[in-house]
């Protein structure tokens, strides 16, 4: 027997849900970050949407439910919360709709962060993201023994930024997650100048979130490019992830927003088998 139920069939009481994981920034699996994006045709209960970010224990998972007139409702979990913002994940989320669910170029999402249009080109999808105000905040000995190398200077938005004197520096950090986990902000990011055609590198570090290293943060560069944009006083900037998946994202900074953009590989299609909690 077959009825319809919360976000697919159910069969003799196991209910159905459509999961893909996606490889976002990257053209090739096995690189860039990973996030598993569930389609539904409605909302389960909260519950049982973190028991299964918990279960992939990716950064993010995300879910997804069509609305009318075309939107698509799009919410991201990481292992241990519910958050307001996550750009790869996103990323993925589009990459999977405008592959299996709509002929299109574009699809737009409503978020706890507002509407966010992502948009297919030439292999890149390109996403519309509010830029974060960064404040300047002291350099203290907390930073200092948390990330293992003093700061150039910092920054607060809904993250701590911390700018590093060069690349080897952002590469070779082991930071200590328990002193990370005293720092202001939900995450903390390093950033330092890049090489050849890339104009910046950095890593993002989200142990309040029960992530020890998100592999690439799209979200993090809504406070990276906005400053490397301030110091290369120029809108448009390429940006390269350093952590050991690696990832690449084009970003432009324009009248408080920055358009991030990459690209995605599917690595996965499958199907969650799960009692409904109520």
């Amino acid at each position: 027997m077959q009825v319809s139920f919360c976000g697919g069939p159910v069969f003799f009481g196991v209910k159905i849900m459509k999961q893909y994981i996606v490889d976002a920034f990257t053209d090739k699996i096995f690189s860039g970050n990973q996030a598993a994006i569930c389609v539904m045709s409605s909302w389960p209960c909260e519950k049982l949407m973190m028991n299964i970010a918990r279960e992939n224990n990716f950064s993010e998972t995300a879910f997804i439910v069509k609305e009318s007139g075309g939107k698509y409702h799009l919410r991201w979990f990481t292992p241990e919360a519910e958050i307001d913002l996550c750009g790869h994940a996103t990323l993925a989320s589009a990459y999977v709709v405008l592959r299996f669910y709509e002929d299109s170029d574009s699809v737009t999402f409503s978020t706890m962060s507002g509407d966010l249009t992502v948009r297919r080109h030439n292999g890149l999808y390109s996403m519309n993201f509010p830029a974060y105000d960064l404040k300047p905040i002291p350099v203290t000995d907390a930073m200092t023994e948390a990330i293992g190398f003093e700061p150039l200077c910092a920054f607060m938005g809904r993250d701590m930024l911390c700018v590093l004197r060069d690349e080897s520096q952002v590469i070779s950090c082991r930071p200590d997650m328990d002193k990370v986990r005293g720092l202001e902000g939900l995450l903390l990011h390093i950033t330092a100048p890049g090489h050849d055609d890339i104009d910046c590198v950095s890593r993002s570090f989200a142990p309040k979130l029960g992530i020890i290293e998100d592999p690439v943060c799209g979200s993090g560069h809504c406070h990276i490019a906005p400053y490397w944009a301030g110091v290369l006083r120029r809108n448009n900037v390429v940006a390269y992830q350093a952590s050991t998946r690696g990832g690449y994202l084009w970003c432009e900074c324009a009248g408080g927003r920055v358009v991030i953009s990459g690209k995605a590989a599917l690595f996965a299609e499958c199907e969650i088998f799960t009692e409904e909690i109520s």
